[in-house]
């Protein structure tokens, strides 16, 4: 299963530090820059099906994006992407959700997928509506908000919640999917103290057999030495370095 994922650097949230410029518009020069955290749990969605996929797959990232973005794209590629498409040109500066939503239709024509992720929206903008835009112009079945993916024969099933409940969409690859936080992870069992078979006394503190009688912090050590030296006498600059502490 081949899954393209729509990837934005923005700036970091918990950074404190958004301006904005004088158009307006975010000032991204200003702020760390970090992964949108709704395109994480499309990423991992995405590396959820290609693991469960019985013929495996690849994904790959796909980003419209300052040319200082390669350094966060690769700490997205870290949790398991295979490679990553950046499209960053000067002329792009300023784009709004239109120009945005064609410049990266444009650049999903030149590449071969069965579904294309997205997050619901980003932290920076906060449109959510850049993936509808790329499905209306390359005209994909666009299936937004779901919680559970479910790709099979050709086809892929979503549930998406709703106030009711939640709704079961069917629609024919390739296609575009905007996954929410619910879809993203592996499920995660709890289990507590009364489930578990456990040997010897009841555990927790009372019944510790380990006692802390004391903490303190490190000592702050003081700044590295450097010493430059020809190299015929680094070795006796590094014993005499030695001697004078005695550890040797």
């Amino acid at each position: 299963m081949r899954i393209v994922v729509l990837t934005k650097p923005v700036p970091d949230p918990a950074a404190g530090q958004e301006r904005l410029t004088a158009e307006g518009r975010v000032d991204r020069a200003g702020s760390p820059a970090v992964v949108n955290g709704n395109d994480e749990y499309a990423l991992e969605a995405a590396l959820k099906l290609v693991e469960a996929s019985p013929d495996g797959g690849e994904v790959t990232l796909l980003a419209m994006a300052p040319s200082n973005a390669p350094e966060t794209l690769r700490k997205a590629l870290a949790m398991g992407a295979h490679r990553g498409v950046l499209v960053t040109d000067p002329a792009l500066e300023g784009s709004d959700t239109l120009s945005t939503a064609r410049v990266l239709a444009a650049a999903l024509r030149e590449m071969e997928y069965d579904l294309v992720l997205a997050g619901a929206d980003t932290s920076d903008g906060g449109g959510g509506v850049v993936a509808a835009g790329i499905a209306a112009i390359l005209g994909l079945p666009y299936l937004s908000y779901a919680a559970r993916i479910e790709p099979a024969e050709g086809r892929v099933r979503v549930r998406r919640l709703s106030a009711t409940g939640f709704d079961v969409i069917e629609a024919p690859m390739p296609a575009l999917v905007v996954a929410t936080q619910g879809a993203r992870s592996k499920e995660i069992t709890t289990r507590a103290l009364s489930d578990l078979d456990v040997d010897g006394a009841t555990p927790g503190g009372a019944a510790a057999t380990a006692k802390v009688t004391g903490s303190r912090k490190p000592e702050q050590r003081g700044a590295t030495k450097v010493v430059r030296v020809p190299a015929p006498e680094a070795a006796k600059a590094v014993v005499d370095f030695l001697a004078q502490r005695r550890i040797i």
